[in-house]
């Protein structure tokens, strides 16, 4: 499911972001903090109403269709996500298939859902007991559950050690759907998302590969910092090495 951003504008924060992500494409928005990453993302998944611009999933506006429908389509792991209450993880997991209704197979899909991200032995804790690594990876599941077409991930890394991280975001990769994917750690950016969109400012100054986005000049640009980018040994994608832009060598 292609998304199409157009136009997209918030008074104050956002000035007119505009992205492509094709169907099964993993687009990473990065960018300096306060640039209007999560924003976008509020929008794309109808938490937030912009002020100008439209948000299409395969070229329909989503705000002309019901927002169990688009729940159906879309999932969101948001900065925001919490559980008031001390429902298990297993009840904290289905609660992905309200969209979609009671079926025979939620049980096996919560399971599954679990499973994918190493999290099945935690079914039965209560949510408020995990640790803030288990809750993400819990939420990531719920996700999943909802068997998206399009994936909304804002910082979905967060809280999770490198292991985990290295371990999510490969299945994001491997899950098919189309994902936007706001990431603070550029290297894991470059290394898992197809293209990269780097906001400053409410705009989309750059859009591209990563090796394409990510070079000394722009990091210079928009994130103040010199980096020296080297290929990774195994797969070559760029990764970055940074010092502070002021930084004088000793």
């Amino acid at each position: 499911m292609e998304v199409r951003i157009e136009g997209l504008a918030v008074d104050g924060i956002l000035r007119g972001v505009d992205l492509t992500a094709g169907t099964g494409e993993v687009h990473g928005i990065v960018g300096p903090n306060g640039s209007g990453k999560s924003t976008t993302l509020r929008c794309a998944y109808r938490a937030l109403k912009p002020h100008g611009g439209v948000v299409r999933l395969d070229g329909r506006d989503i705000t002309t269709t019901r927002v169990r429908d688009t729940a159906r389509d879309l999932a969101a792991l948001t900065q925001d996500s919490h559980v008031e209450f001390d429902f298990t993880v297993t009840e904290v997991v289905a609660m992905g298939r309200l969209p979609h209704g009671a079926g025979p197979d939620d049980e096996a899909i919560v399971r599954e859902s679990l499973t994918r991200v190493d999290a099945a032995h935690l079914a039965h804790r209560g949510f408020l007991t995990l640790s803030g690594g288990e809750r993400q990876r819990v939420l990531i599941a719920r996700a999943l559950t909802q068997r998206p077409r399009v994936l909304v991930l804002d910082e979905p890394t967060n809280h999770l050690d490198i292991s985990h991280q290295l371990a999510v975001l490969a299945l994001v990769r491997r899950l098919g759907v189309t994902v936007l994917a706001v990431l603070h750690d550029l290297n894991l950016a470059a290394a898992h998302c197809d293209r990269l969109h780097v906001l400053d400012r409410g705009r989309v100054a750059h859009s591209g590969t990563p090796a394409e986005v990510l070079t000394p000049e722009v990091l210079a640009e928009v994130f103040r910092v010199r980096a020296h980018v080297v290929p990774h040994p195994t797969t070559g994608v760029p990764q970055l090495l940074f010092d502070h832009q002021e930084a004088t060598p000793c």
